[in-house]
């Protein structure tokens, strides 16, 4: 799969924009805050339905003005596909796949996979457990239509249940009330537990050889699930913690309080890792998602570097450009330093200047 074009109007900085796309190696150059990023963003946006940021579809529409469009076509098994995004400040987005509307998010499953990578994604070890659980979110949400609908459904059950929670206080009378949440709580929660389980278990088979390759075979990262409560416990802590999540108005038993641990010869290098060990597993996760896509959709994802390369050592970075051949690849960069221009093959340069874009290659 690939993506062929991309058509944007009012979006971000973009009053109207028109891109082509190689299925190989995309590069958009210039210095920041001229609008490279905002593109990443809308290819991400059309194949997800989110921003990789979690923006609102209104920051996203061009100031002053009320609506935004993006259009992708993409090719997948020698079939053209046309998605058309419509966004709109005060309204839900609207989403056509092909010129048909579609009703939930949840039908664009399975278009496309896409894997962003920034630089926020190196800190991913030291930072918090919510940064965590959104990386396991959104490639599962990408993977597995059932899961996307399970944490939709558990989502909106937390929201609901803690404002009822809030609720109680002035009218103890809706205590009754609680126990339908709860069911729901613990049926929907006890199956996110176990995708995920299942998610890391699969993640750090493959994680597991490439760190080591990556560290010069000196170090075994090994990647390991943190849920909040064993899924055949829930039921027990839910009803256990209700006092508690009464008098503080909040949930606190559910995967939405789920963590990662990462340990190196047992320890944890959320705590105690250098700097270089973070960042290295932080790449070594980002390496096993891409290749867990492969396995799991049987074709290449397509992926979106949003300005990683200057955040990583040249040997970090020779061993990320050989593990994407064969991977559309769009990537941003300030400047087209020696390690890319001369040892990176490019098929499509674009350079990008205040929300303007230009092909430097077409030939």
């Amino acid at each position: 799969m690939f993506v062929k074009s991309l058509e944007l109007s009012n979006f971000r900085n973009y009053k109207t924009l028109s891109m082509n796309f190689k299925n190989g190696t995309n590069i958009l150059y210039g210095d920041n805050a001229q609008g490279k990023t905002n593109i990443l963003e809308a290819v991400y946006l059309a194949g997800t339905t989110k921003s990789h940021k979690g923006s609102k579809d209104k920051e996203m529409i061009q100031l002053n003005q009320e609506e935004s469009h993006i259009r992708m076509f993409i090719e997948k098994n020698l079939i053209v596909h046309r998605i058309d995004m419509h966004l709109k400040k005060n309204k839900p987005k609207g989403v056509a796949i092909d010129g048909i509307p579609i009703r939930k998010s949840s039908e664009l499953f399975g278009l496309i996979n896409l894997v962003f990578f920034s630089p926020e994604d190196l800190s991913i070890i030291k930072n918090g457990p919510s940064d965590r659980r959104r990386f396991i979110d959104f490639e599962l949400c990408q993977l597995d239509k059932l899961y996307l609908s399970d944490l939709t459904n558990y989502n909106k059950i937390i929201a609901q249940r803690n404002n009822l929670l809030k609720q109680i206080g002035f009218k103890p009378e809706l205590m009754e009330t609680l126990s339908i949440w709860d069911i729901q709580l613990c049926e929907f929660g006890k199956r996110i537990i176990e995708r995920r389980k299942q998610f890391i278990l699969e993640l750090n088979e493959i994680v597991y050889d490439i760190h080591k390759r990556l560290s010069g075979g000196k170090e075994e990262l090994v990647v390991q699930y943190e849920p909040n409560v064993l899924s055949q416990e829930m039921e027990t802590k839910v009803k256990k913690q209700r006092d508690k999540d009464i008098f503080y108005k909040l949930t606190s038993v559910g995967p939405h309080r789920d963590d990662i641990c990462f340990t190196i010869k047992d320890i944890d290098i959320r705590k105690y890792g250098s700097q270089g060990q973070q960042r290295t597993s932080a790449l070594s996760l980002k390496l096993a998602e891409i290749e867990l896509v492969r396995q799991t959709i049987k074709d290449e994802p397509i992926l979106l570097l949003d300005d990683v390369l200057s955040e990583l050592d040249r040997n970090r970075q020779n061993y990320l450009l050989s593990s994407i051949e064969g991977i559309q690849t769009m990537i941003t960069c300030t400047g087209l330093e020696e390690f890319v221009a001369n040892r990176f093959h490019i098929d499509k340069l674009y350079k990008v200047v205040e929300g303007s874009v230009t092909a430097e290659n077409e030939s």
